[in-house]
């Protein structure tokens, strides 16, 4: 289990940083890192703004890129996937992080501006469900998790745990987290209980950082929280997740996710305004560069296959 592994990566949270070169993009850890010949070291600025569950491994990419080309500044910021699409509508940021896919009603938005999201993914998270260590409830299935999050579930004794009220945190609703749990688990997208109708009930706690929810389950022995793998300490408990009742539970890995067996599994995506071009693409292919692969499951998300 890695132990405040996004501590580490936090801290840079806010980078500037110079950089270098690369080649493609769409998904497919092929191209290599660009080293510069002399004479042709990249420069420039460019910032990344949006989902704070992909800003750690945003920013090791950010300052590995920096480092090989010190010409390059980048600066990155997680304020959620919601505020990175609206920056990239509103010309303010060059690339959009996303732990969600950009809606059809925001791509009618962008292109009324004139910009043309494309999407580049280039990571892949188990969006892990996990509660206090001491907590008996070690496996839940879909069903069950909903009917927490919708307020119908509202004590552990009800799924054979302690006698103790349901202390539920969500991610705010400017997290592209919130959007994705919403869709997938409150309302089982998918699956032959699915019901769009279900909403987070009026007593989920919603808090605006991944992070927070961490630290808050830590602290709760009747807390639930949802965050990326990225982000699991030693001080949560990650549940096994069943689709239904006879089956086994699954605990979030990078191999679960890579295997198609854990339930929870998204990926994480870039936008730019049309196909990425000059430093934007040099930066995006050292992401999804065997090097830069090799960072995502160091940080702890799972590698592009």
């Amino acid at each position: 289990m890695r132990i405040k592994k996004w501590h580490k990566w936090l801290i840079l949270s806010t980078l500037l940083v110079g950089g270098l070169s690369l080649s493609g993009c769409a998904g497919n850890p092929g191209p290599a890192p660009v080293t510069p010949s002399p004479g042709t070291e990249l420069s420039g600025t460019f910032s990344i703004v949006g989902s704070n569950t992909v800003t750690p491994i945003t920013s090791v990419w950010a300052e590995d890129f920096m480092t090989i080309n010190p010409g390059v500044r980048i600066s990155v910021s997680g304020p959620g996937s919601g505020a990175g699409i609206a920056a990239l509508i509103d010309g303010t940021t060059e690339v959009c992080q996303a732990s969600r896919k950009i809606k059809s009603l925001e791509i009618e938005q962008a292109e009324s501006k004139g910009v043309y999201p494309y999407e580049i993914h280039v990571a892949t998270d188990a969006l892990s469900v996990v509660v206090h260590p001491s907590n008996p409830v070690s496996e839940l299935t879909i069903a069950q998790i909903s009917a927490i999050y919708a307020g119908r579930i509202t004590n552990w004794s009800e799924l054979g745990g302690n006698d103790a009220e349901i202390v539920a945190i969500s991610r705010d609703t400017n997290s592209g987290t919130h959007v994705f749990f919403k869709e997938h688990v409150v309302q089982m997208q998918g699956l032959p209980t699915e019901d769009k109708s279900l909403e987070y009930g009026p007593d989920v706690l919603m808090l605006p950082s991944t992070e927070g929810g961490v630290s808050e389950t830590a602290g709760n022995p009747n807390a639930i929280f949802y965050p990326g793998l990225g982000y699991l300490t030693d001080e949560v408990k990650p549940l096994g997740i069943k689709i239904t009742t006879n089956d086994n539970g699954i605990l979030p890995s990078v191999e679960t996710a890579l295997n198609g067996t854990y339930p929870i599994a998204r990926p994480l995506l870039y936008y730019t305004d049309g196909e990425p071009e000059g430093i934007i693409k040099a930066f995006i292919d050292y992401c999804l560069s065997a090097e830069g692969q090799l960072k995502v499951n160091e940080v702890g998300y799972v590698p592009l296959p």
